[in-house]
């Protein structure tokens, strides 16, 4: 395989490295950045690998990635297998490919090759590498940048290789995302046999119509910079197996991705308020994962959107949704 970003995408998407595990994909980059005369510090916090690599002094542009995958599911309904990566019609599937480590393989080569043509560059370059971003992302990036801001250590721009292109890269510059927040809905009632549904009190019931209601809702029409904001179901789980059981509870979990229209607290009021309508007797936990944020056009956003003309030969679209 001549070219070297697909090589090390390759060697990388082979490692089933399922959240927050890494698989030696880290081993491999360190591997690589050492070679190139990168500095190593690991900063592993929990079950969560974590490496801080760099080269240089003064002002610091890092490269921030992850190493972990999501589930791929039943690899059965995979046209290849998942952690076999293949390349058909230009493209190359694989668990990870595109989120993140055809990424990680790509800025690491760009490194390699600037290094080596510029051995005694201005600045510092730097690489912050987790593998702990798909699942909980407690012990991954969150609690490497306190470390680094304890010991007064600064990261003066960080470019993160996160998928942003819809059909072709560098046709969407992401200027922006939508706020994350998750609810954790336990729905209470009384366990009993479906034979005497009169002595019991089902919760899955008693649900359905407030969860159809939450999933009916507009909750907001967006804005000049960001989508309107959408509400997903993405866990349920209620009963004990049988089929003549009544479960005792339901268990749901819904997102949001929420624009500047919405704030946290208001989308926490309008769900209890909703599920108060009806009646529930409920337990409700919240899990922000992080509030909407903008950079509007300007300087940077300009600069970026001339290097993608200049590079991809695209002109690209600014988008904030994800």
């Amino acid at each position: 395989m001549s070219c070297p970003v697909l090589k090390l995408a390759h060697q990388l998407i082979k490692r089933p490295s399922l959240s927050p595990r890494d698989e030696g994909c880290q081993a491999l980059l360190i591997e690589r950045l050492k070679a190139a005369g990168f500095t190593i510090e690991k900063m592993d916090f929990g079950d969560t690998e974590n490496v801080w690599a760099w080269r240089g002094e003064g002002k610091t542009l890092a490269f921030a990635g992850h190493t972990d995958v999501v589930p791929s599911g039943d690899a059965s309904r995979w046209q290849h297998p998942p952690f076999e990566p293949t390349l058909r019609d230009g493209f190359l599937y694989g668990r990870g490919a595109a989120d993140m480590k055809g990424s990680i393989a790509a800025m690491v080569v760009a490194a390699e090759r600037f290094v080596q043509a510029n051995p005694h560059h201005q600045g510092r370059l730097a690489f912050l590498i987790t593998s702990d971003e798909e699942a909980s992302a407690v012990n991954g990036t969150v609690k490497v940048v306190e470390a680094l801001m304890a010991r007064n250590e600064r990261v003066d721009y960080c470019l993160v290789g996160e998928p942003s292109s819809t059909t072709k890269l560098g046709d969407v510059v992401k200027n922006g995302r939508r706020g994350s927040i998750t609810a954790n809905l336990m729905v209470h009632g009384v366990q009993g046999h479906v034979a005497y549904p009169h002595l019991a009190d089902n919760p899955v019931h008693r649900a359905m119509e407030a969860l159809n209601e939450l999933v009916g809702t507009e909750w907001d029409q967006g804005n000049a910079f960001f989508p309107p904001t959408s509400m997903q179901i993405a866990n349920i789980n209620a009963g004990t197996g049988s089929n003549n059981v009544i479960p005792g509870e339901l268990f749901v979990q819904f997102n949001f991705r929420f624009s500047t229209e919405f704030t946290d607290d208001v989308i926490k009021a309008r769900v209890a308020a909703l599920l108060d309508c009806h009646q529930l007797n409920y337990t409700l936990n919240w899990n922000l994962s992080s509030q909407p944020f903008l950079t509007p056009p300007g300087d940077l956003v300009d600069a970026v959107v001339t290097a993608v003309e200049h590079y991809s030969e695209i002109t690209p679209e600014l988008l904030t949704n994800g």
